[in-house]
């Protein structure tokens, strides 16, 4: 009994192991991949973007002072 027990969990453990190495690799893949830089690209820029519309009024000055003799 005890040794049916201890294949099963071998078993179990060989496939636990099995899938997180291919998702690993899948994984790796994927992150390297041109799609992967050109949607992350775009995610970034775009809420940059959308922030930024908002940013810029409230940090550029009313006015500016005059320019300072060299």
């Amino acid at each position: 009994m005890f040794n049916k027990i201890c294949q099963v969990a071998s078993l179990l453990s060989l496939l636990l192991s099995g899938s997180i190495a291919v998702f690993g690799y899948v994984a790796i893949r994927y992150m390297q991949s041109p799609e992967f830089e050109r949607d992350l690209k775009n995610k970034v820029m775009g809420d940059l973007q959308d922030k930024m519309v908002d940013e810029i009024p409230k940090q550029l000055p009313k006015f500016s002072g005059p320019s300072i003799p060299l």
